[in-house]
């Protein structure tokens, strides 16, 4: 792999870490051209989905804190920095197209799901067998491949051998943790936990800590940084990570499908108990029974658009949806305050503000 000129600041990171995923996937094509048998055509589905626009919140959120921790965009580490960085869209990849599966959901950002494109492919060419699962077992093939090359990315940065082990406790921790937080997820739906406090331990492993606080963690272990930063961007990660999370909770119902991708309400029908359903459901069976009884029989179901909408009026007259947003503001307010005490650099405490207001004020 290449080991040019550090990157220009002024290229926008989003650009620059889809520049450095192109140039990895160029660099597997021989081996992958070698196998041969359609496989070429899977990963190329692959790398279209990881290149299919997205935020790049994970790298955004790693390269800003190896800045806040002392790194220099410009000096000559800065492209294996910003290579490592990049290998957290791979573990996104990965988790994203295994949700789907599990989630049974058809669109992604506005596309097929991955495992309903290839059923499609199974459907169209009339080969033998069940198009379903075809195109689960290739989405589950695609979604390992796309974790393993991850590893690979980070293993082929070129980050020198100290910053090497400095970051491998931290990255083998996190995917631990996405794993256990998908693991927690499902449980969370067959158990039907309706409690505050599951939800938004679901949150904080499943979403929090590898969107935010594990990133900012990698990008200051690459830096070097000290014990006292590094605590202070965990809390200042988690913070921004759960209010994340709750301004998805939101999407996933009242969002527009045009901009969020997803069809609205897929989370009422995946039986999601996201903070959200879980303090409509604390709030009503207090004093709303109708209610109440009207959010646990449309959770699981297949609600059409009437009935999305008949939920929506619900959570709002129970003050869930108020609720919502006041810990969304208030879990961004102490994440600010934790920033302005961490030691960060001010280049780096400017981005991080900029980053968590993205992260918490989307609409998609």
């Amino acid at each position: 792999m290449s080991t040019g000129p550090a990157p220009v600041p002024t290229v926008p990171l989003p650009e620059l870490v889809e520049g450095a995923l192109r140039e990895f996937f160029d660099s597997k094509a021989p081996i992958v051209e070698t196998v041969g048998g359609g496989y070429p055509e899977a990963v190329a589905a692959l790398e279209s989905f990881v290149l299919r626009g997205g935020k790049r919140i994970r790298p955004s959120f790693a390269w800003s804190g190896w800045i806040g921790a002392g790194g220099d965009p410009t000096g000559p580490h800065a492209d294996a920095v910003l290579r490592a960085c990049s290998a957290l869209e791979l573990v996104q990849a990965g988790a994203l197209v295994h949700d789907d599966i599990i989630d049974a959901s058809t669109t992604r950002r506005g596309f097929p799901t991955v495992h309903v494109d290839f059923a499609g492919l199974h459907r169209d060419n009339g080969w033998r067998g069940a198009p379903a699962e075809f195109g689960q077992a290739v989405a589950i093939l695609l979604g390992d491949l796309a974790l393993v090359w991850a590893d690979d990315m980070v293993r082929e940065a070129g980050l020198d051998s100290a910053a090497a082990m400095r970051l491998g406790p931290v990255w083998s921790a996190m995917r631990t943790e996405v794993l256990g937080g998908q693991y927690l997820d499902i449980a969370g739906e067959v158990t039907a936990d309706e409690s505050v406090e599951a939800a938004a331990r679901v949150n904080r492993f499943k979403t929090a800590a590898y969107t935010i606080e594990r990133p900012l963690h990698l990008g200051a272990v690459l830096a070097g940084a000290d014990e006292r930063l590094i605590d202070a961007y965990r809390r200042f990660g988690t913070d921004i990570g759960l209010a994340f999370q709750l301004r998805d909770d939101l999407l996933g119902v009242f969002g527009d499908p045009d901009v969020t991708g997803k069809p609205s309400g897929d989370d009422l029908r995946a039986g999601k108990r996201t903070v959200l359903y879980a303090l409509a459901l604390e709030a009503a069976d207090a004093d709303n029974p109708v209610a109440a009884a009207t959010l646990r029989k449309a959770i699981g179901t297949d609600l059409n658009d009437d009935q999305v909408e008949q939920i929506r009026d619900v959570l709002v007259e129970v003050g869930a949806v108020d609720k919502v947003e006041q810990q969304i503001t208030g879990l961004t307010e102490r994440a600010f305050s934790t920033l302005e005490s961490s030691g960060t650099t001010d280049e780096g405490a400017a981005l991080l503000r900029e980053a968590a207001l993205a992260a918490t004020r989307r609409a998609a």
